[in-house]
């Protein structure tokens, strides 16, 4: 037996915190059965005794910039032992800052624009005997750090985005003593405004946290005599034309490599402070960096004379270009999505320009953008002849460990598995997004509340979603009302009670503890969740006499169908009383299940029984009492079906009724955002499986493999954005008429209908947790499609967990994986089950025939 992990906060190594940190191992062993009896988990001094491998909250005593050795003795049930160790470093841990903010107090940023980027520099001097050097920093904007010139860390994007009035993050960076030789050096920091100040929002709102960039800092000197500190203060100089000409998320960037630092303007820079009061604490989210390195699959010429490179993928990142130039010599970089008539298609950006703009020194060079990002898949480049430039892409996201594979048979599902991967990877740049590339970029917590459960599989969700579920309670209104974007920067939507869209503070956290397994998540998030439920009820309540009416969700406002083709923007609108009404009762159930792990019985109680008034609610005021809706449309139907709210023949009828819409929109989905995730499940998991496999496998618009087959990398945000005849879609959506889906919004990398990962993995592949890290699990594989051959892996926090199955004739085979210290049920299509303890298995029966018509033995989706 040995300890194959040991994380403190889901990090292997080089963890900097200032809260107690959550320590957690997997184990591994040739011994069949093992499972760990119990462990000593020693932090210095401070001990303790668990049988628990999840999230061991370190309880002793913690004091500022100090090392701790963090060591786990494990003992198996055979009787083997294991021992493995780490460390984790404090912060500051809320000690006083010598430092004092600092900006241009002179310079005004114009309105609905983003700041000239601001630098600030200080000289001083390294004597010898130095032993040790480090900086903590952070700004009000983001930041780029140089010593002598070269770049400290690897982050892009410091301090990140958060809820500014509310935390700030700072960033610690060790620096290299033996660079720091005896004599003058020059520490300077790049401000661009970010999110913080610079323009934000379709609307260009700026300024939303700050008036103009600021800076946070302190350069700490150990020597072998004492400590000294180099602060920022009135000590410092500014600038505001050096060679960042310009940056912010929309437009891009722009770049003169012909200043340099003696050629600017310096001044004394002013001081100033924060408004509100944020709490500032070392960076508790992972950070933002180069993930991969892309290079062009063609290059071609368009017909206006641009260079064309196409990277093959969608993505969110920049370019880095090595180019030969002449002094003055401008070279200009674009950046799409698709090409339509081989030229750049721009327009579905809106107002953002997506452009970065270079003007070179003489000889060879190399230039990437450092405060900015784009998504594109196409660049376009002027002013360079293409034997002169070398161009690559780095892909740029956080630093999200990815724990999910699954593979089939079917190579378009393969296909569509990656653009669901890359969607994530795209949109997972600090805050969950929606899109990466127009003006936008934003945090809408609808596209996360139905992406959750897929982003736990595929990735390590745990220090990105626990960052950003801080602020989703921070934000959240004193009615409980969560707002629809977090950080809200700027956004004009109120915090206000939004099916969907609002259960995101319940459907978020509940996904990864499923995949995570750590109930001190659900213990943090409980609050803003009953929070949340409460404004829910109220809301249901108004304006309503009639008991059942008091269950229907209908005000304040409500996305309902979103982006349901067929339909416009109004009728989506329309839908959402059924829509708020199902996901209320879902959110419930969920609550119910959150407040038993936490212990609150009262509380369980109370939300299972609002939860079964919510489901006779439905039954009684949305259809006619036996399964069909009086206003027919799919996800009215699918919505109960999958949330487990229909019972005996009302659940056939219901099922049957969705199957008639499939039929009578010629074998399509008509499902948006609240829909699409569970529509599979609501087939599948009553007996509709011919129908589940059909609808995953249509090729033509609209539906996944649509997207897929017409050359989509990632996932669309609307079915219809490339249409069959080549066009994008484009359509206005304030002057649209209501049969437009959904103009004046079109993105291809927008993860939301990405959410049918979810279905592969737990219903094609069969593997599913029941108990929160899999630390008991279901395999029961869901066969049809035509498919042969399906697999998922996924690294709970045990150790990896497996399912893989062939199907040759009538021979089905199934090998599962089961990590220590879990169990697993193996349900085989022949209904045989099999209980397995940890190890690895082989099991094998014959298919009855027809197979994929028979219903999975499953609990309901949600």
């Amino acid at each position: 037996m040995r300890i194959r992990t040991l994380t403190t906060d889901s990090v292997p190594a080089g963890l900097l915190t200032d809260e107690p940190p959550r320590i957690g191992f997997a184990l591994s062993s040739d011994a069949p059965g093992e499972a760990l009896a119990s462990a000593t988990v020693t932090v210095g001094d401070w001990s303790v005794e668990t049988r628990d491998q999840v999230a061991t909250v370190y309880t002793g005593p913690l004091a500022p910039r100090t090392e701790y050795p963090v060591h786990v003795r494990a003992t198996g049930t055979s009787g083997e032992t294991a021992e493995a160790s780490t460390t984790f470093r404090t912060g500051r841990l809320g000690l006083p800052w010598t430092a004092r903010w600092i900006t241009d107090g002179t310079y005004r940023t114009p309105r609905k624009q983003s700041p000239v980027p601001m630098a600030f520099r200080r000289r001083f001097r390294v004597r010898p005997g130095l032993r040790r050097a480090w900086v903590e920093c952070t700004a009000l904007g983001v930041y780029e750090l140089a010593l002598d010139g070269a770049k400290v860390g690897e982050d892009h994007f410091a301090p990140g985005f958060t809820s500014y009035h509310h935390q700030l993050q700072y960033q610690t960076y060790d620096l290299d003593v033996a660079g720091l030789t005896a004599g003058t050096h020059t520490v300077l920091a790049t401000v661009a405004g970010g999110w913080a100040v610079g323009s934000f929002t379709h609307r260009r709102k700026n300024k939303t946290y700050a008036p103009r960039q600021a800076l946070l800092a302190e350069l700490h000197l150990v020597y072998d005599d004492g400590t000294e500190v180099v602060a920022t203060g009135p000590d410092w100089e500014v600038s505001t034309d050096g060679p960042y000409r310009a940056a912010e998320w929309y437009d891009g960037e722009t770049f003169d490599a012909r200043v340099r630092e003696e050629d600017q303007t310096w001044r004394p820079v002013s001081v100033t402070k924060p408004s509100g009061a944020p709490v500032l604490s070392a960076r508790y989210g992972p950070a933002v960096r180069v993930q991969d390195t892309l290079r062009p699959v063609s290059r071609t010429v368009a017909p206006s004379g641009e260079l064309v490179y196409d990277f093959g993928q969608n993505f969110a990142g920049v370019v880095r270009a090595r180019l030969r130039g002449e002094e003055g010599q401008v070279v200009v970089f674009r950046h799409a999505e698709v090409l339509v008539d081989d030229e750049l298609f721009v327009t579905s950006l809106r107002t953002a320009r997506a452009t970065a703009t270079y003007t070179c020194v003489e000889g060879a060079q190399e230039y990437s953008p450092r405060l900015t990002y784009m998504g594109f898949r196409y660049v376009g480049v002027s002013g360079v002849a293409p034997e002169d430039l070398e161009l690559e892409a780095l892909v740029l996201h956080s630093d999200l460990p990815e724990t999910g594979t699954f593979r089939c048979s079917d190579p378009l599902v393969d296909r569509l598995q990656e653009a669901i991967r890359w969607g994530g990877r795209s949109n997972f740049v600090d805050i969950p997004t929606d899109c990466p590339q127009r003006d936008e970029r934003e945090g809408w917590t609808g596209d996360y509340a139905v992406f959750a459960p897929t982003a736990s599989f595929n990735f390590d969700m745990s220090r990105f979603l626990r960052k950003w579920l801080r602020d989703v309670g921070a934000e959240q209104g004193r009615g409980g009302g969560i707002p629809m974007v977090v950080p809200k920067a700027g956004t004009p939507f109120p915090a206000m009670a939004t099916a969907c869209w609002g259960d995101v503070c319940v459907l978020a956290p509940w996904a990864e503890y499923l995949a995570r397994g750590d109930v001190g998540l659900l213990r943090e998030q409980y609050p803003t969740m009953r929070r949340f439920l409460g404004a829910a009820a109220w809301w249901s309540r108004l304006l309503s006499v009639r008991p059942d009416r008091r269950q229907v969700w209908r005000f304040p406002f409500h996305f309902g169908d979103w982006t349901a083709p067929g339909v416009g923007v109004k009728e989506w609108l329309h839908r959402g009383r059924w829509v708020a009404t199902a996901y209320h009762a879902n959110s419930c159930a969920i609550a119910a299940r959150v407040a038993d792990l936490l212990g609150e019985a009262d509380d369980a109680r109370a939300f299972r029984e609002r939860r079964d008034s919510i489901v006779r609610a439905y039954r009684n005021v949305f259809t006619d009492g036996s399964g069909t809706l009086h206003e027919e449309f799919q996800t009215g139907y699918v919505l109960p079906l999958a949330f487990g709210m229909t019972d005996g023949a009302e659940t056939r009828t219901m099922a049957d009724n969705l199957v008639r819409l499939v039929d009578d929109a010629d074998g399509h989905l008509a499902t948006g955002f609240p829909g699409t995730p569970h529509l599979l499940f609501a087939l599948s998991d009553n007996g509709r499986v011919d129908e589940a496999f059909a609808l995953l496998l249509e090729r033509t618009c609209p539906s996944w493999l649509y997207m897929i087959e017409s050359g989509g990398t990632t996932i669309w945000e609307r079915w219809d954005a490339l249409r069959p005849d080549g066009t994008v879609n484009v359509a206005d959506l304030s002057g649209g008429s209501d049969d437009d889906s959904g103009g004046g919004m079109v993105s291809f990398n927008h993860y939301a209908a990405g959410a049918v990962g979810e279905w592969l993995y737990r219903r094609v592949a069969g593997i599913e947790p029941v108990e929160g890290g899999y630390r008991t699990f279901r395999v029961a594989p869901l066969l049809g499609g035509g498919m042969t051959f399906a697999e998922a892996t996924v690294e709970t926090p045990y150790g990896r967990a497996a399912s893989s199955w062939t199907l040759t004739g009538a021979e089905f085979r199934l090998r599962v994986e089961v990590p220590v210290s879990t169990t697993c049920r193996a349900e085989l299509p022949d209904g045989t089950t099999v209980d397995l303890a940890s190890g690895t298995h082989e099991l094998a029966c014959r298919v009855p025939a027809p197979a994929s018509t028979r219903t999975a033995s499953v609990p309901p989706a949600s």
